[in-house]
């Protein structure tokens, strides 16, 4: 980190731990972090060794994280069904008995006829006022009371929707993409470009409501940057955003187009039906795009902002999260470096193994002895021979997939177990994936990562643009 600068850099995307530059937070953000939104997509599953007695793992394999369904799930700019299915008491239906109105001081009571009679009056004067007092609005706000109770098809209830607004089409938003391997900048639309990053970063075979949740995730990191101008990390400043995990990773157009010639066409459908199902949604805080970031899985637990980086960000805190620890094949993980590699990694000279003596004697255990852990229950601090490092450092410095992590010495051979993969900030794409195989829908997804965000639309932020294709 740049010591000199007023701003924030911090880094939300690596690929298991290879160090990554930062990008930095725009003068006029007030402190918030603008991230690189991915902490490296799902891992493949391999076989890996049984691992050490956790001494810091704070995994709450047996506790249920608490969700409460919002009390009101249209959020302004867009519209969120609320769920049927989960966690709702019924409503109860209105009394099947006469309903009476009560006119004038003389108290004369009037049957169903009056009752009618009233309704009718009532909806011939109604179009009047409208028209006299806005009626855009009132239309604008019928449509979506229209979308709450008839979402889209092949969409569950409870699940986010478009607003149907046409005040300015967010599929048209130009995005440019820089493309690493070959140097060129890709143009394309944004809701073409979160398929890409879709496509990038989650496994088509996790469940719609986690893709629809990484889908807006994607969605709000690059509208962030699209809204500050952010061309932080592109070489030149010739693009918005790069196709590494630097940024979010992001699989080309004609790549795409290639799926279906080699039989993933039904993929490709999937990952599209989650984009068009959010289509133009994104996460806000206090009315601006929030930092989105994400990471492949947690040890149980999320971290809170600070904890990893050096800022707290309101809605960036540690949650629990025990869905992934049993889907993921990858969750827990042991891997062996040499002492003398592990001590080179981190600027010491290695210690001599002899003269610590034999396992279990005090030049043993005071070779790794971690001094704080984090809410999230990572390494906050720990001690390496005869210094001191952040759980942090010492997973960058090592290549680690987490800062969750224990470190024991099997004769010259160091043991570490991890937990979890990615820094732990923001959503858990496998925790998401779980939550999903549960019946949690998108809106609950993002809400328990994303402590007290709002959905708003794209035009709410970017307005109208218009895409010029190069």
């Amino acid at each position: 980190m740049n010591e000199g600068r007023s701003t924030l850099r911090i880094r939300t995307s690596d690929r298991g731990g290879q160090s990554i530059n930062r990008e930095s937070e725009g003068s006029g953000q007030q402190g918030w972090p603008v991230t690189k939104a991915s902490d490296r997509r799902i891992n493949g599953a391999n076989a890996h060794s049984k691992a050490v007695s956790v001494q810091t793992n704070r995994t709450c394999r047996n506790r249920e994280p608490e969700i409460q369904t919002p009390a009101n799930d249209i959020e302004e700019g867009a519209v969120i069904d609320r769920p049927a299915h989960r966690g709702l008491a019924a409503q109860k239906p209105p009394s099947a008995g006469r309903t009476f109105f009560r006119l004038g001081s003389g108290g004369r009571r009037f049957g169903g006829l009056a009752a009618l009679a009233a309704v009718g009056a009532l909806a011939v004067l109604l179009p009047a006022l409208l028209v006299q007092r806005g009626a855009p609005q009132a239309q604008d706000a019928a449509g979506i009371a229209a979308a709450v109770h008839s979402p889209a098809e092949g969409q569950a209830g409870g699940e986010i929707a478009g607003s149907g607004r046409e005040a300015a089409d967010p599929d048209q938003t130009p995005v440019r993409v820089y493309l690493t391997r070959t140097g060129q900048v890709e143009t394309l639309p944004l809701e073409e470009y979160v398929t890409g990053v879709l496509a990038a970063e989650m496994p088509t075979d996790f469940e719609l409501a986690a893709l629809k949740a990484q889908a807006i995730a994607a969605r709000t990191f690059i509208v962030r940057r699209l809204a500050a101008g952010d061309t932080s990390g592109v070489p030149g400043g010739s693009a918005d955003v790069k196709d590494t995990v630097e940024h979010q990773a992001y699989v080309s157009s004609d790549s795409l187009q290639a799926w279906k010639r080699e039989g993933r066409g039904k993929d490709l459908q999937k990952l599209q039906q989650a984009v068009e199902l959010t289509r133009g949604i994104i996460m806000t805080y206090q009315g601006r795009p929030i930092t989105a970031s994400f990471f492949s899985s947690s040890g149980g637990h999320t971290e809170n902002s600070e904890d990893y980086w050096s800022e707290p960000v309101p809605y960036l805190r540690s949650v629990s999260s025990p869905w992934e620890l049993q889907l993921n094949p990858q969750n827990e993980v042991t891997v062996e470096q040499s002492v003398y590699e592990v001590f080179a990694k981190l600027g010491q000279q290695a210690p001599a193994i002899s003269a610590l003596g034999s396992s279990g004697s005090k030049g043993i255990s005071n070779l790794f002895k971690v001094l704080s852990v984090t809410a999230g229950g990572r390494v906050k601090n720990i001690q390496i021979g005869d210094k001191t490092y952040s759980g942090r450092e010492v997973r960058e410095k090592l290549e680690l997939r987490s800062s969750q992590f224990t470190m024991e010495l099997d004769g010259s051979q160091v043991k570490i177990t991890t937990y979890g993969s990615g820094h732990g900030v923001g959503m858990s794409q496998w925790g998401a994936n779980g939550m999903a195989k549960q019946g949690y829908t998108t809106t609950q997804i993002l809400k328990h990562y994303y402590t007290g965000v709002s959905f708003n639309q794209v035009s709410d932020v970017l307005g109208h643009r218009s895409i010029t294709r190069s």
